[in-house]
């Protein structure tokens, strides 16, 4: 996933500090991220100078990235590293996980989770169970066991992006209808989530901050997130399926690389290429 940041000193403090992220690869205006004990990037920090903050209100693209931690007991860590160095953040309890909820110095959405067990899940008809609930500090902390936070331990990915959209029909179109991801929550407010594998979500999109501009060239912003497909033959069929649909396709070497409506591109990219 690549984020375009206006100081990328300001930003790689952020990330390293207070996120827990360790610098794998360095240039003049980038900074690739991972976790400790892998060279496997999570996130990659693009910089523009020029680029302007977030507004309060945000723009359409990026709602937040997530960062899915191994287990419980390392959220717990990370909530009291986050009382340490006196970061504010906000809580909620999903009831499929719990999360905590930061923004970066460019006010990019981060969502650092843990997810509960698959069998502790529920469906209500043919939705999965979620909730935005009250987050109990206290215990997730215990879990801890009084263990300090170290950084972003082995085993943490990208475990899912939530976007701004100005129409849900227009995100399901594109994202279930043409790309083919499955359906999973659709009665929330505002909102739709998907997922591939029976997973709670790998992407969110709401309308929350409907009205609001699409996040440009000119903004700190979602450059491009990936999604990973098991060989070619996967991605190009699902190339050609958002292609039909209408919406922009580019091959790019081995990749495809998509553009859903409101002008955030997604890269398809297999198992194979990730893992040279």
């Amino acid at each position: 996933m690549r984020l375009q940041v206006a100081d990328l000193e300001r930003s790689l403090a952020f990330y390293e500090d207070v996120l827990g992220f360790r610098a794998i690869r360095r240039t003049d205006d980038s900074v690739s991220l991972g976790p400790h004990g892998e060279d496997r990037e999570i996130v990659h920090l693009h910089q523009l100078s020029t680029a302007k903050p977030v507004p309060r209100r945000g723009l359409l693209g990026l709602y937040h990235f997530a960062i899915l931690l191994p287990d419980r007991a390392s959220l717990g860590s990370f909530v009291a590293h986050l009382a340490e160095v006196g970061a504010h953040a906000g809580m909620s309890d999903h009831f499929v996980s719990e999360a905590v909820y930061l923004s970066d110095p460019d006010g990019l959405g981060i969502e650092v989770y843990a997810d509960r067990p698959r069998g502790a899940w529920r469906y209500d008809e043919q939705q999965l169970y979620m909730t935005t609930n009250h987050l109990d500090v206290d215990d997730l902390v215990s879990a801890a066991k009084g263990e300090p936070w170290q950084g972003m331990p082995p085993g943490t990915v990208l475990g899912h992006l939530h976007l701004y959209v100005d129409d849900i029909a227009k995100a399901e179109a594109f994202y279930h209808d043409a790309l083919g991801f499955d359906k999973v929550v659709w009665s929330y407010p505002g909102a739709l989530f998907m997922s591939a594998g029976g997973y709670h979500h790998h992407l969110g999109t709401n309308t929350w901050a409907r009205g609001a501009p699409a996040a440009t060239d000119a903004d700190a912003r979602l450059l491009e997130w990936e999604i990973v497909v098991p060989g070619k033959r996967d991605a190009a069929e699902a190339a050609k399926s958002v292609k039909e649909a209408g919406y922009p396709v580019k091959e790019v070497g081995d990749d495809w690389v998509l553009t859903d409506p409101w002008g955030t591109a997604l890269r398809l990219v297999t198992e194979e290429s990730t893992s040279r």
